[in-house]
């Protein structure tokens, strides 16, 4: 009997392991670099903004993300000021995104709902403190 109790607990250990790794190694796999998200294309929506400067606005964006090559993508969009050129990345959950411009103090941090709606928020901190947010589709879906 000391045995079999021996041998039957050696065993319910191995299997509590295996059973462990296996769920810890699904838990840490990281996404596959196919399944990345495709951001380019040209997205609109309705952009709504607060400074102490200019207050409260609502104004049409459109963004047009132009090149993305994995994880990293580049584009710009047209504002009030000019025209505005960035850079940014996905990252490996495959939802979040942020993106930064050269002329920029703030970071527009997104997330992507589906592979035709994702939204973007801006926050920059300082004596031009400004925050955002956007929904945008995108455009000819």
């Amino acid at each position: 009997m000391y045995k079999f109790t021996k041998s039957l607990t050696s065993l319910i250990t191995v299997g509590a392991f295996v059973f462990a790794m296996t769920n810890v190694s699904v838990c840490l796999a990281t996404p596959n670099e196919d399944q990345v998200p495709n951001l380019v294309g040209t997205w609109s929506g309705e952009n709504k903004t607060y400074s102490e400067k200019k207050g409260y606005s609502n104004w049409n964006k459109t963004v047009e993300i132009s090149e993305q090559k994995g994880r990293i993508f580049k584009g710009q969009f047209t504002y009030s000021d000019g025209t505005k050129h960035f850079f940014g990345v996905i990252y490996p959950d495959n939802t979040s995104f942020t993106w930064v411009a050269v002329d920029s103090k703030g970071y527009n941090q997104g997330r992507i709902y589906s592979k035709n709606n994702i939204s973007a928020c801006y926050a920059e901190s300082g004596a031009d403190a400004t925050v955002g947010c956007v929904e945008l589709t995108k455009k000819g879906q």
